[in-house]
């Protein structure tokens, strides 16, 4: 699985917007729906950050492990 459609499952499954998720990474909507779709790579500054908003571990958000 892709990070990016671990991270939009994420998002969707705790019923937050793009826009409050990029609001929490400050970033711009636009910067943070590349993320999802998978045009950028997102930088490790901000996994970290969801993977700790999610509750989640890194391995997990990178497809790593299952749970």
């Amino acid at each position: 699985m892709y990070i990016y459609k671990r991270v939009r499952d994420l998002r969707e499954d705790s019923d937050k917007t793009q826009k409050d998720i990029a609001l929490y990474l400050n970033m711009q909507l636009t910067v943070y729906q590349r993320y999802e779709r998978g045009e950028r790579e997102l930088p490790l500054w901000a996994a970290i950050k969801l993977a700790d908003y999610y509750n989640v571990s890194l391995d997990y958000l990178v497809g790593r492990k299952e749970r």
